[in-house]
């Protein structure tokens, strides 16, 4: 059993929240308006959860998973973190977070820069290229023929191999893009963002008949369809997607 702490707990961290408590892990939850405003979070996830703020999360979680707006991470408690395997979902919109020389001008990724951020840490890339609808759709048990993979990437080989542990019991395989250099290869406007987990049989709307509106479907992408689409990206285009 593992303690996941979240910084962060809109869509993508109550995501995987649920599939945590489901795999039987302890979750310790926080944001940035304080642990009273998670009550209803809580109470849905059961006794297996609790709130925190993000220093006690962060000095809680076996893993911790930060997802934050990237303006936020200066801000992030790096001495709390510092040891700690730290899942990095974020992306860099311009438009959102602010303009970053570095990020503009390609000299360091997105995940690089959390890692210069917290020195202490040990950072892996993850979670940042899936619809946050798809997360609970799509995770299955291991050896399921219908298994979907998560991209992942990190500067540290254990960090790596706790995360796709970590990673499985959620209900997910990874492949390693490459270290924190190479993240690039499944962020926005890169053909793992998002889309290759979407259903290549739905219309042109990006629905099936019957689906709601406004979450186009999914469906399982194994290892191999991850891997041919990173090895297909391209560094270049808009910064931000």
């Amino acid at each position: 059993m593992t303690t996941l702490a979240l910084i962060g707990s809109g869509n993508i961290g109550s995501g995987v929240a649920r599939l945590a408590v489901a795999a039987g892990h302890d979750v310790v939850l926080s944001n940035s308006r304080g642990p009273e405003t998670l009550t209803d979070l809580v109470a849905e996830l059961g006794p297996r959860a609790r709130a925190a703020t993000a220093e006690e999360a962060a000095g809680a979680g076996d893993v911790v998973v930060v997802t934050v707006p990237l303006k936020a991470v200066p801000s992030l408690p790096a001495q709390a973190l510092a040891g700690r395997l730290v899942l990095d979902t974020s992306n860099y919109y311009p438009q959102r977070d602010g303009n970053v020389a570095a990020l503009d001008d390609r000299s360091t990724t997105t995940s690089a820069w959390v890692q210069q951020h917290l020195p202490g840490a040990r950072v892996v890339k993850v979670f940042n290229n899936i619809f946050y609808g798809h997360l609970p759709e799509l995770a299955r048990p291991s050896g399921s023929p219908e298994r979907s993979a998560l991209p992942i990437a990190g500067d540290d080989e254990a960090a790596l191999r706790e995360a796709t542990a970590f990673l499985d019991t959620l209900g997910y395989d990874t492949v390693v893009a490459g270290d924190l250099a190479e993240s690039w290869r499944f962020e926005p406007g890169t053909p793992a963002y998002g889309a290759v987990y979407f259903d290549p049989a739905a219309d042109a709307s990006g629905a099936k008949p019957g689906q709601a509106a406004g979450m186009p479907p999914s469906s399982p992408t194994p290892a191999d369809d991850v891997r041919r689409v990173l090895a297909a990206a391209r560094n270049e285009g808009p910064v931000g997607g």
